[in-house]
């Protein structure tokens, strides 16, 4: 059975209809076969997909990104994700090389001299020089809204669980030919750009709005599209986009991150409706607890919204199910987790064990079809 096939049948008896749609853009390196550096064949993947909507360039033409449709169940969501994978994946062997879910390039990236040819990542490039050329890989996960103004109810609601998102997610400690030390070596590079940072608290979409105008006003932003808060209002879609994860290592990570974006989303709903208040942390507090996660992954500190208390985001996670209006599928689904590690945990063995960077990209390349 593929990949799709045995996440769905985990997700299929725990996943029930649910009233918020999902849908996730995934961000995947090429690797060279013969020696694990990044391969510059994304315009030649493509053209073999025979220009298949979902998948698409990417900033770097060693980058390709999925896009799953709107999806209404974890079912329909796995098996896209998986078909789009593997989709990928055959057409980059057919050009040798691998398809491989990893927040940052295990190797020296070449630069800004593998920018895709396109006048809008150009003009990033021009703007931001090296930043727009790192390229790295993200989850980005889009979850539907009835409105703009209860999306930035949301997004301040989201604001103390963007670092347990990231821990969840992190998939990244292998950059430059080294072990960084950090599970998302990818989000301290990521935070280089001048808009990545967490959403504010802001009180209405008007002063949601006139922040995004702000930062294009300033330079800091070429247009709406490129400001990359960490979640944000969907510049294209009726969506809230949760943007802090990085790239998922398997099909099944993926579609936790799914899951647990839209419950949250869901909860922080519920909570609005309910007057339940949370705790407002400062910008500062929102930081420090993503580059803590970026560090040390789940085994980081994070402060319980609920109850003031600061505890590891394993621990917070134990506290946050209870609340979430339907746990089973996230409860499932990190239960696993926990069983066969993070991305960044498989990552780290995975490197220990290849012995050359080759047999890396294909160990890499083998995970992220499961």
């Amino acid at each position: 059975m593929g990949a799709g096939g045995t996440v769905a049948t985990t997700v299929a008896r725990c996943s029930g209809s649910r009233t918020l749609t999902v849908g996730v853009e995934e961000e995947f390196l090429l690797l060279d076969r013969a020696d694990g550096r990044p391969a510059l064949s994304a315009p030649a993947v493509l053209a073999l997909l025979g220009g298949d909507p979902h998948i698409k360039a990417e900033a770097m033409r060693y980058q390709l990104e999925t896009v799953t449709g709107v999806c209404t169940d974890l079912e329909q969501l796995a098996e896209e994700l998986s078909r789009h994978r593997m989709l990928a994946s055959r057409a980059a062997e057919e050009l040798g090389c691998h398809l491989v879910a990893s927040g940052t390039v295990p190797r020296h990236p070449p630069g800004l001299s593998a920018l895709t040819a396109d006048a809008r990542y150009h003009e990033l490039a021009a703007r931001h020089g090296l930043v727009a050329g790192s390229g790295t890989c993200g989850c980005h996960v889009h979850v539907g809204v009835p409105s703009r103004e209860l999306g930035v109810q949301v997004l301040t609601r989201l604001r103390p669980f963007l670092a347990t998102l990231l821990a969840l997610s992190a998939n990244s400690p292998i950059a430059d030919g080294v072990d960084t030390g950090w599970a998302s070596r990818r989000h301290r590079q990521w935070s280089r750009w001048p808009t990545a940072a967490p959403p504010r608290a802001w009180r209405s979409a008007a002063d949601y709005d006139a922040a995004v105008c702000h930062l294009i006003r300033c330079g800091r932003a070429m247009d709406e599209r490129s400001v990359y808060f960490h979640a944000r209002l969907s510049p294209r879609y009726p969506t809230v986009e949760l943007r802090v994860m990085d790239t998922c290592l398997s099909v099944e990570d993926a579609v936790l991150m799914a899951a647990m974006a839209r419950a949250l989303v869901c909860l922080a709903i519920a909570d609005a409706a309910r007057g339940v208040p949370i705790k407002t942390l400062s910008d500062r507090q929102v930081v420090a607890e993503l580059n803590a996660a970026a560090r040390h992954g789940l085994d980081a500190l994070a402060v319980d919204p609920y109850t003031s208390r600061a505890m590891p985001h394993r621990a917070l996670l134990e506290h946050l199910l209870p609340r979430l209006p339907e746990p089973e599928p996230v409860a499932l689904l990190i239960d696993r987790l926990a069983g066969r590690g993070t991305g960044a945990a498989r990552q780290r063995t995975m490197w220990s064990e290849a012995g050359t960077p080759p047999r890396f990209a294909q160990l890499l390349a083998g995970a992220t079809l499961r």
